[in-house]
């Protein structure tokens, strides 16, 4: 997909980022990927982040980040497959071109590892990406690599192929400078978890859309909630955030990592088992995984608890 065709792609709707199925002994489980995207692929979603962080990139080796783009692509028909990318520059740039050749339509750039780094260095290691392949490139804001909107400015000045920011940070004052900046120059996606706790005032700084880490087990809720955020309901927005995403947040708020952990467990909940998440996160518990089911069944009634 040409970086153009990406970038409206990006800004035209609903977004998710598919879970990363393992067996029982941690395994990369490809089958269960496919099923769970091919799956995910009959929901007008505009595209699929394969490999992103609910999809436990940090888990996964750069071999199986390509399988899984590979894989994505095999079963995705026409959606777009974007795929997560990151590291160290080096390992970036090698990782970056790996998943081109799969097949993927773009790159979310996630945060290089651990270190922080000074606003030029981390303009030098988009560059590098950018530079490295002829797809578009997202670069996700959040913990320890926050690009400026100068940074983003000067960015743009020379990396036709960079498409759009994600951001996680969860800065308003940064995210409204950024889109004011930038304009139309980029598409802007809403990155933080559970992101449609932060929808509303996401799109009044001038975020069109968001990744839903819900879609995974909920597709027609997470659509559902989405197409009232654009006609502005706030009414259905905020019966849906009263009835299910804070009580899904109480559970979520019980341990460290269970942002991803709680997103697995729904697929549990509906009959589309994906596995255990990989150390060193931990599963939610017998009981937690007990509450869950019983948030979405009053939220959203006995049929959400099976899906088709």
């Amino acid at each position: 997909m040409h970086y153009l065709e990406m970038k409206k792609a990006i800004g035209a709707g609903l977004l998710s980022f598919p879970v990363t199925p393992f067996d029982a002994q941690g395994a990369l489980d490809l089958a269960t990927y496919r099923e769970h995207v091919g799956w995910l692929s009959q929901f007008p979603a505009t595209a699929l982040f394969a490999a992103g962080g609910t999809g436990e990139f940090f888990s996964l080796t750069p071999a199986e980040v390509v399988e899984t783009v590979r894989a994505a692509k095999e079963v995705a028909g026409d959606t777009p497959i974007i795929a997560g990318c990151g590291y160290g520059t080096a390992m970036a740039v090698e990782l970056a071109q790996a998943c081109e050749k799969a097949g993927a339509d773009g790159l979310l750039l996630l945060p290089q590892y651990l270190i922080g780094a000074e606003q030029i260095g981390m303009y030098e290691r988009v560059k590098a990406v950018c530079d490295a392949v002829d797809i578009g490139v997202i670069v996700y804001n959040r913990d320890n690599s926050i690009l400026s909107a100068e940074t983003l400015s000067k960015l743009c000045d020379v990396c036709p192929n960079l498409v759009g920011f994600k951001d996680g940070h969860g800065n308003i004052e940064m995210v409204t400078k950024v889109c004011t900046t930038m304009g139309d120059r980029l598409s802007y996606i809403g990155g933080m978890p559970t992101a449609e706790v932060f929808a509303k005032a996401y799109k009044a700084a001038g975020m069109t859309t968001y990744s839903s880490a819900i879609f995974n087990f909920l597709p027609q809720q997470a659509l559902e909630f989405y197409d009232a955020l654009t006609r502005d309901d706030h009414a259905t927005m905020d019966r849906v955030t009263m009835d299910f995403f804070y009580p899904y947040l109480d559970i979520r708020n019980r341990g460290r990592g269970y942002a991803v952990s709680i997103v697995k467990a729904g697929m549990r909940v509906i009959g589309r088992d994906t596995g255990p998440v990989r150390s060193p996160l931990t599963d939610l518990s017998v009981e937690e995984h007990d509450m869950l089911a019983e948030v979405i069944r009053k939220a959203f009634g006995d049929g959400a608890l099976r899906a088709a």
